[in-house]
C-alpha cells in the first residue's frame, strides 16, 4: 500500500521512478490508441467508415473531425461496453466522473501533473459515457441531463483551481488559468442562453472532448519532457510543455465563446430569435421519497454502523485474550460486522427494497471496497498537498482532520450515495424508468388526441 501511495502522491520517488510513473501510463495509452487506429483504418478502407449516430447530432469542430470522433467511440465501445453489462446506472457514472476529475485537481496542486492529466481524461472519457447509457437503456431525464452538465463545469474547474494554486507564484501561468476558467464558463453559458432563447448555439474551435484530451495529454507527458530536456530543474517545476498547452486551450476555448456570442446576438437581430419555452414540471411519484430524507437516512445508517464497528472492536480487544494483541484481526472483524449492519439498514430502512439479497450484497461489497480505496487515496492526496505548502500533517493535527472529512464528504456525495441508492439498491434506476414510463404515456396521449382531431376535421 505504501508503494501505491508514493506512486500517487510523488513522494519517495527516485527521478527514475517519476519518469516511469508519468511514462507508463503514456506507453500505455499511445498503444492502445495507435494500434486501435490501424485496426479502424483497415476496417474503414475495407468496409468504409462505420458512423456514430450520436456524433452525427453533436457536430464536429475543425480541431476533432467526425472521422477522428467516429474512431474514438469505436475504439472506446468495450469500455462503455463493460458499463452497459454491468448495469451501472448513467447517474453513477456521472458522479464517478466528477469524483475522478476532483481527484485531477488536487494531483495538479500537488505537482503530479502526470497522474492528474491521466485522471482528467479518464474523467472526460467518462463523461461521454452516461449520456449514451442512459438513451441505450431508456433511463434520459432532464434532471440528469442538469447533473451530467454540473458536474461536467465542477470537474472542468477542479483541475484549474489544482493549476491556479500550483502555479499561484508563477505570475502569468496563474493568469492564464484563470482566463481559461473565464472561458470554460462562458462556453457552455453562451448556448444554454441561446437554448432560452430560441437560438441553437453550437459549434466552435474547441468543446469539452477537445479541451480535456489536449490539455490532459499535455499534463500527462509534461514530466516526461521536464527528464529529458531539464532534469536539473527544482522540485517545483514550470512544466512547460503543461503552461504552453495552457495557453493554447485557453486562447481557442475564448475564441470559442466569442465566436459563439456573435452566432447569438447575429441571430437575435434578425429576427430568428423565440420566445423561451418553460417545460412542465413534471408530478413527483408519491411513492418515492424526497432525495434530502434518504441522504439524512443514508448518513444515520453510516454512522450506527460506525458505532457497531468501534463497538465491535472494543470488546474483541477487551474481552477476548487473543485478540488484545491482534488488534488488526479485530479491525478486519469490526468492519465486517459494520459492513453488514449498513447494508441491512440501507436495504430495509433508507431505500427498502425488495430485490434478491446476494446479489445486492455482492453490488454493495464492490462499492464498499471501491469507497475505501477513494478516502485512502483521496486523503494522502490532501496530505501531499498540504506537505508541498510545509503544513505539519502528523497524527492528531487539523490538516488531518479536514483532509479526512473532506475527502468523507466528497466520497460520500459522489460515490457512497449515488452508487448505493442507483446501483447497489437499484433506487434511482425504478424512478428513472417511472419518469420514462410518464413520459412515453403523455406523448401516446397528444400523440391520440392529435390524430382525433384529424380524424374529427
Amino acid at each position: 500500500m505504501d508503494s501505491v501511495v508514493s506512486l500517487i502522491t510523488g513522494e519517495g520517488l527516485s527521478p527514475e521512478m517519476r519518469v516511469w510513473s508519468a511514462l507508463l501510463p503514456t506507453l500505455l495509452v499511445s498503444a492502445y490508441f495507435i494500434v486501435g487506429m490501424i485496426i479502424w483504418s483497415i476496417k474503414c478502407a475495407l468496409f468504409g467508415v462505420e458512423k456514430d449516430q450520436e456524433t452525427l447530432k453533436r457536430g464536429s469542430t475543425k480541431i476533432m473531425g467526425f472521422y477522428l470522433r467516429h474512431y474514438y467511440f469505436w475504439l472506446t465501445r468495450p469500455i462503455w461496453g463493460f458499463f452497459y453489462k454491468m448495469r451501472v446506472p448513467p447517474t453513477c457514472v456521472t458522479t464517478l466522473s466528477g469524483l475522478i476529475g476532483a481527484a485531477s485537481g488536487i494531483a495538479a496542486a500537488a505537482g503530479r501533473f502526470s497522474l492528474a492529466g491521466w485522471l482528467f481524461i479518464f474523467s472526460g472519457m467518462l463523461d461521454t459515457f452516461d449520456g449514451r447509457l442512459a438513451r441505450s437503456r431508456g433511463l434520459s431525464t432532464t434532471w440528469g441531463a442538469a447533473i451530467d452538465s454540473t458536474l461536467d463545469r465542477y470537474a472542468d474547474f477542479a483541475l484549474l483551481m489544482g493549476m491556479a494554486w500550483y502555479y499561484r507564484a508563477d505570475g502569468w501561468p496563474l493568469v492564464t488559468c484563470l482566463f481559461m476558467m473565464m472561458g470554460v464558463a462562458l462556453v457552455p453559458y453562451i448556448r444554454a442562453r441561446g437554448e432560452a432563447l430560441g437560438v441553437k448555439v453550437t459549434g466552435g474551435l474547441m468543446q469539452r472532448p477537445e479541451r480535456t484530451m489536449y490539455l490532459g495529454a499535455a499534463l500527462g507527458l509534461s514530466p516526461v519532457f521536464n527528464a529529458i530536456f531539464w532534469p536539473d530543474e527544482p522540485a517545483h517545476s514550470p512544466h512547460r510543455v503543461a503552461a504552453v498547452m495552457l495557453v493554447i486551450v485557453t486562447l481557442i476555448t475564448n475564441w470559442t465563446a466569442l465566436t459563439r456570442l456573435y452566432t447569438l446576438v447575429d441571430a437575435l437581430k434578425h429576427g430568428r430569435d423565440a420566445t423561451a419555452k418553460t417545460e412542465e414540471e413534471k408530478k413527483a411519484d408519491a411513492a418515492e421519497r424526497s432525495t434530502v430524507r434518504k441522504m439524512g437516512l443514508n448518513i444515520a445508517a453510516a454512522v450506527i454502523a460506525t458505532g457497531v464497528d468501534f463497538a465491535v472492536v472494543m470488546a474483541l480487544v477487551h474481552s477476548i485474550p487473543w485478540f488484545r494483541n491482534s488488534e488488526g484481526f479485530a479491525t478486519a472483524v469490526g468492519c465486517v460486522a459494520g459492513g453488514i449492519v449498513n447494508f441491512i439498514l440501507n436495504r430495509i430502512v433508507t431505500f427498502r427494497s425488495k430485490d434478491a439479497v446476494a446479489p445486492q450484497a455482492l453490488r454493495y461489497f464492490g462499492v464498499s471496497l471501491c469507497s475505501m480505496l477513494w478516502n485512502s487515496l483521496g486523503v494522502s492526496l490532501c496530505l501531499s498537498l498540504a506537505r508541498s505548502v510545509g503544513v505539519e500533517t502528523g497524527k492528531g493535527t487539523i490538516a488531518l482532520t479536514v483532509a479526512w472529512w473532506c475527502v468523507r464528504g466528497l466520497v460520500f456525495l459522489l460515490w457512497n450515495y449515488p452508487f448505493q441508492s442507483m446501483y447497489v439498491f437499484g433506487d434511482g434506476e425504478k424512478m428513472a424508468k417511472a419518469v420514462a414510463e410518464e413520459e412515453a404515456a403523455k406523448a401516446a396521449a397528444a400523440a391520440q388526441a392529435a390524430s382525433s382531431e384529424k380524424s374529427g376535421a
